[in-house]
């Protein structure tokens, strides 16, 4: 065998034989679409364990306040409300009440007998004054012709001076014993009318002291367990407030202001009133100076002795700026209390805004804003406590 031919085949036989270039193959549809997938299951999964986390609120808009509202701000303050008009009853002589005719609640009418006491004394000394004043008057009759005729007996010169003058005395003693038996029925009817105690004015008693069978006596002549008074009435059309202001603020209240008055019984309802009068002293203890505050509204559930608080309109504080572009908000709006406090403005964007604001008259129904933001903006009205400066919400159906 050749060598040369051997070693020919043999180095053919390394060679490597070149063939057409492999054409590469992009991905596959189908992965795109497996991707495409992945991201919207994992966008779907991302929504339901990592939900919005945005806060629902709901959304008030401040309103502008009326030029017929109130113009200063407001001043708060405690009292009671008091009846101008009060009276307990009592009897004006000493005697044993036979007699109640009110109980507790009951209205009463001026000159309606209220109670009665014993007059069976005073009834037997009127009848005895009466039988004194018909003899008197008797006695009287019988003087008073012979004294004419003494007159003209006198005047014609046919009586002596002396036999005038007696009858004259006995003319007088006559005339005075008659005035005297008037005045004594005058001062028994007296007695007996008091026996009777009527209701000065219209009013409701309040307070029954006295009962049937008691003794009472005038104010001041009780001794032991004496009753001075009878019942108590009240003339309900006369309730106002009278409240303590703190001597650093009474410059601030005007006789004839409006103020809004709150009973702590109701205290959702407004109550409209004035001041009538600042009394003219200061409670040195307390610091304070009494208000009297008229109720406008007549209701059977203010009742006296309740205690009321009463906001002022007043004028707005020494060196204080005057406030402008004044607007009213709900209660629900506004965080804080006194004369300053802060709301959340909800923007086009989501996000709240907290801001300081100004506060001035507040009623259940409202807040007065005095400075911070305009009439239009709009307010996050709940879940306040929850936010911050920033947040984002989203504003829920208004209910």
């Amino acid at each position: 065998m050749n060598i040369e031919s051997d070693k020919s085949s043999l180095l053919d036989s390394l060679k490597i034989e070149r063939s057409a270039p492999v054409r590469r193959r992009g991905p596959s549809p189908w992965l795109y679409a497996g991707i495409v997938a992945i991201v919207i299951a994992g966008g779907a999964a991302g929504w339901y364990f990592w939900p919005d986390n945005s806060l629902a609120v709901h959304v008030v808009t401040a309103s502008a306040l009326g030029s017929g509202g109130a113009t200063g701000t407001g001043l708060d303050a405690s009292g009671y409300i008091v009846a101008r008009r009060t009276a307990t009853l009592s009897a004006k002589i000493l005697g044993k009440v036979t007699e109640v005719n009110f109980e507790e609640g009951q209205k009463v009418k001026v000159g309606d007998i209220v109670a009665r006491l014993d007059d069976s004394n005073y009834s037997a000394l009127l009848q005895q004054a009466i039988q004194q004043e018909h003899a008197a008057e008797q006695a009287y009759e019988d003087a008073a012709p012979i004294w004419a005729r003494y007159q003209r007996l006198k005047a014609e010169g046919a009586i002596s001076a002396d036999a005038v003058e007696n009858q004259r005395i006995a003319y007088d003693t006559a005339r005075t014993a008659l005035d005297v038996a008037k005045a004594s029925v005058t001062f028994a009817q007296a007695n007996e009318n008091d026996t009777y105690v009527r209701a000065p004015f219209n009013g409701i008693v309040t307070q029954k002291v006295a009962q049937v069978g008691e003794i009472v006596a005038p104010s001041g002549a009780g001794a032991g367990s004496t009753r001075t008074g009878i019942v108590t009435i009240v003339d309900m059309n006369s309730l106002e407030g009278l409240i303590d202001v703190s001597e650093n603020y009474i410059d601030r209240v005007d006789v004839g202001g409006e103020a809004v008055i709150h009973l702590d019984a109701y205290p959702d309802w407004d109550i409209p009133g004035s001041v009538i009068a600042i009394i003219p002293t200061a409670d040195q203890s307390k610091g304070t100076v009494q208000v009297r505050v008229a109720i406008k509204t007549r209701d059977p559930r203010i009742l006296p002795e309740m205690a009321a608080r009463v906001t002022f309109m007043t004028r707005p504080e020494k060196g204080a700026a005057n406030a402008v572009a004044r607007v009213t908000v709900p209660p629900a709006a506004v965080l804080g209390s006194g004369k300053t406090g802060s709301v959340f403005l909800v923007g086009e964007d989501g996000k709240v805004e907290k801001r300081d604001v100004a506060l001035g008259l507040k009623t259940a129904q409202s807040i007065t804003i005095l400075s911070g933001i305009s009439a239009g903006d709009r307010l996050v009205a709940d879940n306040l406590d929850k936010l911050h400066d920033g947040d984002r919400v989203k504003v829920a159906d208004q209910p």
